[in-house]
């Protein structure tokens, strides 16, 4: 089913090309200046015409400079739709360089952004999710997304985003959550996550599943993965279409196999066949996390056996020109045909 595209088109009557803009080193002191009139027009104007200029970095080292973030901070609460478009929008091209990202974290711009998650106007909340998608890239601007309390507000919006949105919501949950995810299992993410596995979007799938590989990840997010049950739809991802949802899917059963539970739920539901078909692709990307997680299944006894029938599959993987799918394989083989220790075989 064809689904709606949030438009960045601005009304008819806002013409970009009436912005005057002063000569030289005056130009963007003048924008700034406009930015505070009291004439909606003019803060209009000077917004579209800053769009044009932040696509340069040192345009926006000296903007920074000046002082535009603190006025674009201000223009986030302005009743007018265009002035929170163009402002989401100069502040998102603005986070694309380095000098940028580091401006928006030194002057508290993340925590200023809250406010619009639930704007009436979709092109800003795209804004803004676009600006905590490139923030939560660098570790300090994952961190600022945290300290900022947005981890909740995020997961809640999970349920209800439009899907353009939603994939920017799942990159940047998949960042912030590789270094702390407290926040999102107190909020209940993981049922959120297990609900956006069966997405018709391949794209939201894969992402929801990488989100979960950082969950589980972590020794406190293993857990609660088995409990809610998430095991078995991973597992029925792994014949997905897509190599990147194959992908991310096996790696987050990978993490979450770690664990007892987790390997008798993989177990349960038959696991072994399908990861052993991705280790038979020599193309496929969820190879070598394949590997990874029949060696872990190869320490149940049950799964041992079963997997001794299919040694010749890793022995193929030695030929894989990538020399860590070589050093799986090699020691899933010795996890496979490992044999308990008798006191008998010393006679």
């Amino acid at each position: 089913m064809a689904q709606p595209h949030i438009s960045a088109y601005l009304p008819p009557d806002i013409d970009p090309t009436k912005a005057a803009l002063a000569f030289g080193r005056r130009a963007l002191p003048k924008l700034n200046e406009e930015l505070q009139s009291a004439e909606l027009l003019t803060q209009q104007r000077a917004l579209m015409a800053l769009c044009d200029l932040v696509h340069d970095p040192e345009k926006v080292y000296k903007a920074i400079e000046i002082g535009f973030l603190d006025n674009l901070k201000t223009l986030l609460g302005h009743p007018d739709n265009t002035v929170r478009q163009k402002a989401t929008e100069v502040l998102y091209l603005m986070s694309m360089h380095s000098v940028g990202r580091q401006g928006l974290i030194q002057n508290g711009v993340i925590s200023a952004l809250p406010g619009l998650l639930d704007d009436p106007v979709d092109i800003c909340r795209k804004n803004i999710h676009l600006i905590f998608d490139m923030m939560a890239k660098i570790p300090e601007g994952a961190a600022g997304v945290l300290q900022a309390g947005l981890i909740p507000p995020l997961v809640l919006k999970l349920q209800t985003e439009l899907d353009e949105i939603l994939e920017l919501i799942l990159g940047t949950l998949s960042n912030c959550l590789r270094m702390e995810v407290s926040e999102a299992l107190a909020t209940g993410a993981i049922a959120a996550l297990k609900e956006k596995l069966t997405h018709p979007s391949a794209a939201i799938r894969s992402k929801a599943a990488q989100v979960l590989l950082e969950i589980s990840s972590h020794p406190e997010g293993k857990l609660p993965v088995c409990e809610e049950e998430v095991i078995p739809v991973l597992v029925s991802l792994l014949g997905d279409t897509d190599p990147e949802v194959q992908a991310s899917a096996t790696g987050a059963l990978m993490f979450a196999l770690v664990t007892p539970q987790g390997r008798a739920s993989a177990m349960a539901a038959a696991a072994i066949p399908p990861l052993l078909k991705l280790v038979a692709e020599e193309t496929s990307t969820a190879r070598l996390n394949a590997i990874k997680a029949l060696t872990l299944l190869a320490e149940l006894p049950e799964g041992r056996e079963t997997l001794l029938d299919h040694t010749g599959t890793f022995q193929e993987c030695l030929d894989d020109p990538r020399e860590v799918v070589k050093r799986a394989a090699q020691t899933a083989i010795r996890a496979i045909e490992w044999k308990p220790f008798c006191s008998r075989d010393l006679f």
